[in-house]
């Protein structure tokens, strides 16, 4: 009996640590789950913050195989993360170089000398490798990317996967490059300024008495022959000399008021001119120059220095027949570009049908001595250098832009004066557009242009209000008449012009407005247009233009 209740005992004993053990395990398996089911947060967590990580980021592992691909990079590549998770064989290299070929991801997890060779610039720490490269794959097709990788590893140090930052810093380049590109310029100019001056030295005495030996000898005397070709060559010299004074930028005055027009108007009267145009027949040369164009302080010699330098390299990049275009035109920045601010602009442009420019040469374009031309035949590489320095001394910006095989258009940026030309020349007299005392309401969001519309119209004759948005100029006309509305289109912050004309319209269907802007003329001044307004008119302002344009609107019925 005894021993019953011993083995009874001991098997209720024997229950209760059974049960105990269950429900330890069933504590260790809660936790378990509850741990993997943390670890499984902590992973969407970090997958989260890789997807909407600002720079372009992919993760990859071992096996080189797609394992993250986050917005930005969609946006990117404009390959969506589905499309792309879980591919290898290198195929999301595809997007940025049009061929499967190993990126950073892939180097820092297993180098290759040769590969690392076609990034311009790589530099490893440890396990993480940084490199920058062009790549033909993303639009426009030069873009410059800068890209670190790094390895990843578990908790056991084993090396698992590579993520990998993309940042498109092309921008950032250029801006670089064109730093770097004035220093450059800079010191050379310097060089050149002291090699010119002792040129000058030598070929003033060299050309002096050329002259003086030309004149003394007979006309019969082959040494009148000989003197005369000693003083072509030196002045053909001497012209060189000049254009490395102008490269040096000393003593270049640019005080004069020039309009550009004159410019173009007086270089198609010089023998430099009829030299090129006798020379290349089959190159048609046309200009289109915009009347009323504003005038810039400068240096009318240096100006068509530049404007002969930049024909003369249009037509002789033009292998056969072709055309050569000059334009000037009057332009209002809104937004600055590069670095031009905002404000009143006379463009000068020179484009071609010709060859075009590669992209390994537009950045040494405007180095002094650089030339595709056969050396000895046409030019010395100093053109477009001397052009560069003379737009750097006019404060003002030169553009290119250029496609092989189709052309090249150079596009330079003057900031304007509103000072008379020396001629003083009218079109039209002020007379037929001045005003009798009606009432304006200007409305703009920039200061200097309200004060500037105000000042002119005032100048006019006319009564001048001003308000420097929307929002105001709806309240004003709540409460004040205004025979006419010069209305700015593009306003920021606020209500822009066409939302604003059509509450204007709203307090009065009968207002008389214009519609003024740096912009083109847009579909909202068109749809402005249609509800009733008048005439459009390009910034920057004109006296004339803006005159004759309130007096027609004032006028009509």
């Amino acid at each position: 009996m005894k021993k019953q209740s011993k083995k009874k005992s001991e098997l209720i004993e024997e229950i209760s640590l059974l049960k105990q053990r269950i429900q330890e395990l069933e504590e260790l398996e809660m936790k378990r789950k509850r741990a993997e089911g943390q670890a499984l947060e902590s992973r969407q967590d970090l997958l989260n913050i890789l997807h909407y990580l600002p720079e372009s980021t992919l993760v990859i592992n071992k096996e080189g195989k797609v394992v993250a691909w986050n917005r930005s990079m969609e946006t990117m590549t404009g390959i969506k993360a589905e499309e792309m998770l879980g591919r290898g064989n290198y195929e999301y290299a595809l997007p940025f170089y049009k061929e499967r070929r190993p990126i950073l991801a892939n180097l820092v997890l297993s180098p290759d000398k040769q590969m690392e060779k076609r990034y311009t610039t790589i530099q490893r720490t440890e396990d993480t490798l940084f490199g920058e490269s062009f790549t033909p794959g993303i639009p426009p097709g030069d873009v410059h990317l800068s890209s670190t990788a790094t390895v990843l590893r578990n908790s056991r140090g084993e090396a698992v996967a590579a993520i990998e930052c993309i940042r498109d810093n092309t921008e950032w380049k250029k801006l670089q490059e064109r730093l770097s590109r004035a220093e450059k310029m800079e010191g050379l100019g310097r060089l050149a300024g002291g090699v010119a001056h002792d040129l000058n030295n030598v070929l003033g005495v060299l050309v002096g008495y050329s002259e003086l030996l030309a004149e003394a000898v007979p006309e019969d005397s082959p040494l009148k022959k000989y003197a005369k070709t000693i003083v072509q060559s030196g002045m053909k010299s001497a012209a060189i000399v000049q254009d490395l004074l102008t490269l040096a930028r000393r003593g270049v005055t640019v005080s004069e008021v020039v309009n550009l027009n004159s410019v173009v108007v007086d270089y198609f009267k010089t023998p430099e001119f009829e030299e090129l145009n006798f020379c290349h027949p089959q190159v048609k040369i046309s200009i289109h120059l915009e009347e009323g164009l504003l005038n810039i302080k400068g240096s009318s010699v240096h100006l068509s220095k530049t404007l002969m330098n930049l024909v003369s390299n249009a037509v002789e990049a033009i292998p056969g027949s072709g055309e050569v275009t000059i334009r000037t035109k009057n332009r209002h920045l809104d937004v600055p570009i590069q670095e031009l601010p905002e404000g009143d602009y006379a463009v000068l442009t020179v484009s071609d049908t010709g060859r075009g420019i590669s992209s390994n040469d537009l950045d040494k374009i405007f180095e002094p001595f650089y030339t595709k031309k056969v050396m000895g035949r046409s030019g010395t590489g100093l053109g477009l250098a001397v052009a560069w320095g003379t737009v750097k001394d006019h404060n003002g910006y030169i553009d290119v832009q250029s496609d092989e095989g189709k052309g090249t258009t150079f596009t330079i940026y003057f900031p304007i004066v509103r000072d008379e030309e020396d001629d003083d020349r009218r079109i039209v007299p002020v007379e037929n557009y001045q005003g009798a005392g009606e009432s304006i309401l200007v409305v703009d969001d920039v200061p200097e242009q309200r004060e500037l519309a105000e000042s002119m119209l005032g100048k006019l004759g006319y009564s001048v209000n001003s308000v420097s948005g929307g929002e105001e100029a709806v309240t004003w006309l709540s409460s004040n008449k205004a025979d006419l509305v010069v209305l700015d289109m593009i306003m920021d912050p606020g209500i822009d012009g066409l939302e604003t004309y059509q509450r204007i319209l709203k307090i009065n269907a009968a207002q008389k407005a214009l519609i003024v802007s740096g912009f083109s003329r847009t579909e909202k001044v068109r749809k402005a247009q249609e509800l009733g307004a008048g005439a459009y008119v390009r910034k920057p302002y004109i006296l004339e233009n803006l005159g004759m344009a309130v007096r027609q609107e004032l006028d009509r019925s």
